[in-house]
């Protein structure tokens, strides 16, 4: 089978990306990144989302970005509980970019040519780095970077869902047998994995299975 490293953080949008990436005929090698996100508990999702989805295997790296801080992610900075407008203090400063990077580093030695990675640029919160134009540009950098893509093995970043509604993503993992409550998205989840139902993430997550007419399974804290 061809091989493709998929970014997997344990979310629902990563969740859809893997099984894309499956259905397609790939041997889906999984990577999670333990960046020092306080929503730990997405990493523990990651591995119930690499099991029920059959992934070739799945290997957690860690990258420090809480020493640098900069964001409510990865600072003592509250996670904000309405929308806002501009770039929200969730952004964390070049994460896609390192996941990426980590990710085209594995792809390398595994001699896979696909790069999967769950970013949306329709139902998102304003990152910059889930651009169609960053995706891109960075496909560019990893061609002209790498010795696979000096010696002519084209390397290609593949952003299955960027173009998807939320409610076209729940629809999409409801067809291909995805399990959502096995996934976390929430920016504030405790150690059990359950959801605030009042963060950006956790808005737009319960908004999609409404659009999709689908039940919303999301494991919640008891207000």
């Amino acid at each position: 089978m061809k091989k493709a490293v998929v970014l997997v953080s344990g979310g629902m949008d990563s969740a859809v990306t893997l099984a894309i990436a499956r259905a397609e005929g790939f041997a889906c090698y999984a990577l999670s990144v333990n960046y020092g996100q306080r929503h730990e508990s997405e990493l523990q999702a990651a591995d119930r989302v690499c099991a029920m989805l059959g992934a070739a295997a799945h290997k957690e790296v860690r990258v420090d970005l809480r020493s640098f801080g900069g964001s409510a992610l990865t600072a003592d900075i509250a996670v904000p509980e309405s929308p806002t407008s501009g770039i929200p203090v969730t952004y964390v400063p070049a994460r896609n970019t390192i996941m990426l990077s980590v990710a085209l580093s594995w792809a390398e030695v595994l001699g896979a040519h696909d790069v999967f990675c769950g970013v949306n640029a329709v139902d998102y919160s304003g990152y910059p780095d889930c651009r169609p134009e960053y995706i891109k540009a960075f496909e560019a950098m990893a061609n002209l970077a790498t010795q696979a893509g000096i010696e002519g093995k084209t390397l290609r970043i593949r952003t299955p869902i960027i173009a998807l509604s939320k409610a076209d993503i729940v629809r999409e993992g409801v067809r291909l047998g995805v399990d959502f409550a096995q996934t976390v998205s929430c920016y504030q989840a405790d150690a059990a994995g359950l959801a605030c139902g009042k963060c950006d993430a956790c808005r737009l997550r319960a908004e999609g299975f409404l659009s999709a007419g689908v039940p919303d399974s999301t494991r919640y804290v008891a207000h």
